[in-house]
């Protein structure tokens, strides 16, 4: 589980962060469609759980990934509150007329937005995880942990 969730978490990590520092935040959420999904179905192919333990597993493995994206989301954050902090990196502002935001504005909405969009991350990886482990659990993990035959 933790092999998965950390292998998964690097993935989400180096996503995000390209993701959030040189798009925007909000692209950090769709990167739970890769690695939850991942996190889930490598639990599966490198602990083999017991059925009634699979979903919990997963879902634990998706969270530890969310959790590594949730701090690639800061260090994106703090990459962008120190781009926009200067007035002449907000021609977004004066495309559509408004006037430039001041830096402490920035470092809080910077930092805050990404933090929301983080937990959100987290929440969305550990439900995927928990559907990557169902995938596994369908496919290649139907003969594993299966009970023997009866005995005649």
């Amino acid at each position: 589980m933790l092999k998965a969730g950390l292998i998964a978490g690097g993935v989400a990590f180096i996503l995000v962060l390209i993701g959030a520092a040189g798009i925007s935040p909000f692209c950090a959420l769709c990167v739970p469609l890769v690695s939850g999904l991942l996190a889930g179905y490598l639990t599966g192919v490198f602990d083999s759980p017991l059925v009634e333990e699979r979903m919990k597993r997963g879902a634990s493995a998706g969270a530890i990934a969310g959790g590594l994206a949730l701090v690639a989301g800061l260090i994106a954050a703090i990459i962008n509150a120190f781009v926009l902090q200067n007035p002449e990196n907000q021609f977004v502002n004066e495309l559509a007329g408004l006037p430039t935001t001041s830096p402490a504005v920035v470092w809080v909405a910077q930092i805050g937005v990404n933090f929301c969009v983080g937990l959100v991350n987290v929440a969305l990886n550990a439900a995927l995880g928990a559907g990557g482990i169902a995938i596994w659990s369908n496919t290649a993990g139907k003969s594993a942990n299966a009970e023997p035959p009866a005995a005649m």
